[in-house]
């Protein structure tokens, strides 16, 4: 009953994982690189936040009692709300990276991460509202989640991929902070 919104998440770590840039290059820009551990520094424990979050959703993912289904998602979103809206202002305390349209990019990034925090405390109210006496409504709210989970990483992901390019993300992949962000940490769609 689950597996939609399991997978629609997978799509959401996906966007936290493109902030952490895929490329390693030696270059040396000393203010690109203290900007880039500034924020990697300050990433790693948000991320694993929201792969244990993401990891709590697939684990009831074939639970039969809806009420558990519904507590353990309600704590999951509003993990990952509290999370991004941590990355939005590790993002914007280190300020804008020292590159063209930077300024730019750390503004649609951090606009992005605090949307995708408030968007996880609006889907939060959404579960918490769910009747778990009626499972063929609370399987339709689910659905209705999951889908719009995957709207919500559309919406954010064009932001994140502008932050993260070009130089940025060479200086960020260079960070122990982000290297140790590992895509085989968000659930799979089993």
């Amino acid at each position: 009953m689950n597996k939609k919104l399991v997978a629609a998440l997978s799509g959401g770590a996906a966007l936290v994982l493109a902030l952490t840039g895929c490329g390693g290059d030696d270059e040396g820009n000393k203010k690109l690189d203290d900007w880039s551990k500034k924020v990697c520094d300050q990433m790693q424990p948000q991320v694993k936040k929201i792969q244990d979050a993401n990891h709590s959703i697939a684990g009831v993912q074939t639970e039969e009692d809806s009420k558990k289904v519904q507590q353990t998602d309600s704590a999951a979103f509003q993990a990952n709300a509290d999370a991004y809206k941590a990355l939005a202002t590790s993002v914007e305390n280190a300020g804008a990276p020292p590159v063209k349209d930077g300024e730019t990019s750390q503004k649609n990034a951090v606009k992005a991460l605090n949307d995708l925090s408030g968007a996880y405390i609006g889907l939060k109210k959404r579960i918490d509202g769910l009747d778990t006496g009626d499972k063929a409504k609370f399987g339709e709210g689910l659905k209705a989640i999951g889908g719009d989970i995957g709207k919500l990483s559309g919406q954010s992901d064009e932001a994140l991929k502008k932050l993260q390019s070009g130089d940025v993300g060479k200086a960020m992949a260079k960070q122990p902070g982000c290297q140790k962000i590992s895509a085989s940490a968000t659930p799979s769609k089993k």
